[in-house]
């Protein structure tokens, strides 16, 4: 089975670029997944419910992120074994480009069958398919459209920079010419008091 298609996502491409390789995100928009854990920058293990036709299975599987080329594609594979209803296992080229109004995510994805899945009939198998790239690429959009631009630091202004350096300035030289103010004071305090002793 071939399968490519293209979304509009109204973030910018380092965000979208982030939220693919975010296990928490992924597990949201995927339909029937239960879990993702990362195990390296590269590798994940999911598992997921997925109903075709009559046939409804868990799948357990584990996922590879190949020909990575930050912030703009990667291929993603795995292979996911659902027990007595057989196998899937396929991967998908993943591009993003900037775009007006966000970033342009283009997918190609080629998938295979074994098992029981591959009796029900290619027809059925491409329209599930579809159904589920459809719900997971919807909701994807959404939830990164959603998010907010991370916020760079806010660099401090050169004049309240000096304002605060003058401001330093004057408060040092204010205690040092109290310090030396009170030293001749403390002095005749010290010799009074030697003096009343006598």
């Amino acid at each position: 089975m071939k399968m490519s298609g293209e979304e509009m996502i109204a973030a910018a491409r380092e965000t979208v670029w982030k939220a693919l390789n975010d296990p928490q995100i992924l597990k949201q928009c995927i339909p029937g997944c239960e879990s993702i854990v990362k195990h390296s920058d590269t590798q994940m293990e999911a598992r997921v419910v997925a109903k075709v036709g009559p046939v409804k299975a868990g799948f357990t599987g584990v996922v590879n992120l190949s020909n990575l080329n930050p912030p703009s594609s990667y291929r993603i594979s795995g292979e996911g074994k659902g027990g007595l209803a057989g196998f899937a296992s396929g991967g998908a080229d993943v591009s993003l480009a900037d775009a007006e109004g966000g970033t342009r995510l283009s997918y190609d994805v080629d998938a295979q069958v074994g098992g029981k899945l591959a009796m029900l009939g290619s027809r059925l198998i491409d329209s599930t398919a579809r159904s589920m790239a459809t719900q997971f690429f919807e909701k994807f959009a959404a939830i990164v459209g959603a998010m907010k631009p991370e916020a760079a630091p806010a660099a401090p202004k050169p004049a309240a920079v000096k304002k605060k350096a003058a401001k330093k300035a004057v408060k040092k030289a204010v205690k040092k010419a109290a310090k030396k103010a009170a030293k001749p004071a403390k002095k005749a305090v010290k010799k009074k008091a030697v003096k009343k002793k006598r």
